[in-house]
């Protein structure tokens, strides 16, 4: 059944959805696990998910494209919702004003469909694809952040990772302009950076600098740096440098030119600057929507003691599940005015402070007062599972990703929590800062700055071991896009024995299921 488009212009659209009715019910959704589950509950499917149901009446039903999000409404099982960039599927983080007000934006897309969408309808088999280059298997993704990176603790990752066989993307400063002067960046320590490349990991710039120059330097640099080598193509936003994706609106910069600048230093990969959601025990699937809820959360950090798991609550409440622009300005100012008054005594902070903080709690007391509706609800930058995407800046679509916080390792790659990334064939892109120092961050990688934790190290060893036995794909980012990449371009098609077919090349991996 193809979709008639003859009277709505696609090119004009932002978004936009498909409405199918059935007469008879759906059974089964196929999820993203590659399991069938019934719909008692809300079954949504991104475009690297397979878009496969099945009906009471035993039929298949399935999409010849893999664009565009499958949702099923458990209120109502007649109903199947294609929906084509609805809001907070493929979000981005903008900054604003002189202040930088952080507000959530919707990204840019060309609808440029291989074919129409259209229904394949089978009473045999279905086709689903593999988002992973060893047979439906999980995928782990680490894109770090060189923040506190020197060129000791440089050379202990890399021989560290080596050592248990994982591949990372690996951020870094091209320019050494940083507050602390033993910083690792290019242009000081590019004999150790290559090395990572010649290891088979990724380098990704994160910015070009650790502090931030006059604007007018900031930008001299970014528009004539020259890449060190020509295969950098993923762009991590570092702090508020004007020239970042999520800032340079802000200056006023023209998105031609931006665009331009990007394609000139053969930069295709960016990031929206936003986590899914923090990982802890139980939280390690973005695929999994159930993954990045207040319960699971706060299930996952009960062994802390009770002020410090409500101070993560609080904050969880405010950027994951609310991630409202008013009340992160909210949260911000209250933090502020507090230390204004009981670190500085300026006795000018406490209306401000009272104001904010009456309207903070108020909406974190909403929570509690409705919490077994609202600890299950998942979070509005994770439900539509957001990992990677388009986004046109101009004229041409780059890619986007999104990332799961990942800042305690003994919790986060838990042999329980990688097994059951296994076991729900899941996948995480980790936004990781490997050589953090700082002693309040639980469960950091180096116990001192020369030394890695125990704890840490077997959990690497134990993911490791599931890599070299092809239980977890590792790729690099740019090798997760490339892979990816073809889910644009294959076509599914039914004959007229109504057996579905791949109908154009592909380097996807696939097979039938019944």
């Amino acid at each position: 059944m193809v979709i008639d488009f003859s009277k709505f212009n696609i090119e004009k659209a932002s978004s936009f959805d498909i409405e199918i009715v059935f007469t008879i019910p759906i059974a089964k959704f196929r999820n993203h696990d590659y399991t069938w589950i019934g719909c008692p509950v809300d079954c949504v499917a991104n475009q690297y998910s397979p878009k496969i149901i099945q009906l009471s009446n035993g039929f298949f039903v399935q999409a010849n494209i893999t664009n565009g999000i499958w949702e099923v409404n458990k209120n109502n099982a007649r109903v199947l919702l294609w929906r084509f960039n609805p809001e907070m599927s493929s979000p981005m983080a903008q900054y604003l004003g002189s202040k930088n007000e952080k507000v959530i934006v919707q990204a840019e897309q060309n609808f440029n469909f291989k074919e129409h969408p259209a229904l394949l309808f089978t009473s045999n088999e279905a086709i689903e694809i593999s988002r992973s280059k060893i047979p439906f298997s999980a995928i782990a993704v680490f894109t770090d952040h060189c923040d506190f990176d020197t060129a000791e603790n440089v050379s202990l990752q890399r021989t560290f990772f080596k050592e248990n066989a994982i591949k990372i993307s690996k951020g870094f400063f091209l320019n050494h302009f940083s507050k602390r002067p033993d910083n690792a960046s290019f242009r000081n320590d590019a004999e150790e950076l290559t090395k990572w490349k010649e290891d088979g990991h990724e380098l990704c710039y994160h910015s070009l600098s650790q502090s931030i120059k006059s604007e007018k330097d900031s930008f001299d640099d970014f528009y004539s740096f020259l890449p060190p080598f020509a295969d950098v193509e993923t762009w991590i936003d570092h702090g508020y440098q004007p020239y970042n994706l999520s800032l340079f609106q802000n200056r006023k910069v023209a998105n031609k030119v931006y665009e331009d600048t990007l394609e000139q230093k053969n930069i295709r990969t960016l990031w929206n600057y936003i986590d899914s959601g923090t990982a802890t025990s139980g939280v390690i699937n973005q695929l999994n929507v159930q993954h990045f809820t207040l319960s699971r959360f706060l299930i996952g950090n009960k062994d802390l003691h009770f002020i410090k798991r409500m101070q993560l609550m609080i904050k969880n409440i405010i950027f994951h599940y609310y991630n409202d622009d008013v009340l992160l300005l909210q949260y911000k100012s209250t933090a502020t005015h507090f230390k204004k008054l009981f670190f500085q005594k300026k006795a000018g902070s406490l209306l401000p402070l009272l104001k904010n903080a009456f309207k903070l709690s108020a909406a974190i007391l909403s929570v509690f007062i409705f919490w077994k509706r609202t600890k299950i609800k998942p979070y509005k930058l994770a439900k539509y599972q957001p990992i990677l995407f388009k986004h046109r800046i101009f004229e041409k679509e780059f890619y986007i990703f999104q990332t799961l916080e990942m800042v305690d390792f003994k919790k986060a790659l838990s042999k329980k929590n990688i097994d059951d990334l296994i076991q729900e064939k899941g996948i995480f892109i980790a936004h990781t800062y490997f050589s953090v120092p700082m002693s309040y961050h639980t469960g950091r990688m180096f116990a001192t700055p020369n030394t890695i934790d125990a704890v840490v190290a077997g959990n690497f060893t134990y993911l490791g071991a599931k890599i070299i036995n092809n239980e977890i794909w590792n790729p690099t980012l740019t090798e997760l896009v490339e892979y990816w990449s073809n889910f644009d371009t294959v076509v599914l098609d039914v004959d007229l024995n109504g057996v579905v077919f791949v109908k154009n090349s592909s380097e996807l991996i696939f097979r039938t299921i019944n």
